[in-house]
């Protein structure tokens, strides 16, 4: 089954490439604590054009190239709306 995730475009300086910037939370094994945990990934922007700010789903695909495993799948919301 196929990764997906929900981020929000923190780059998109490069081309045919962004990095989107994902946010999860989970509690801490000892403390109990909620822990926020962000987490930079390079996707490949395909036949789309996000921008910065835009949130996008991205969804798991086989290696790109080095870094980049995942495509955005669809731009959710324009992020200078």
């Amino acid at each position: 089954m196929k990764k997906i995730f929900e981020g929000i475009v923190v780059s998109d300086k490069m081309v045919k490439t962004v990095i989107v910037n994902i946010t999860s939370r989970t509690t801490h094994p000892i403390y109990k604590k909620l822990i926020k945990i962000d987490k930079k990934i390079k996707a490949d922007t395909g036949s789309f054009s996000p921008n910065l700010g835009d949130r996008v789903k991205i969804v798991e695909t086989k290696p790109i190239s080095k870094d980049k495993h995942f495509k955005i799948m669809e731009v959710i919301k324009s992020g200078s709306a």
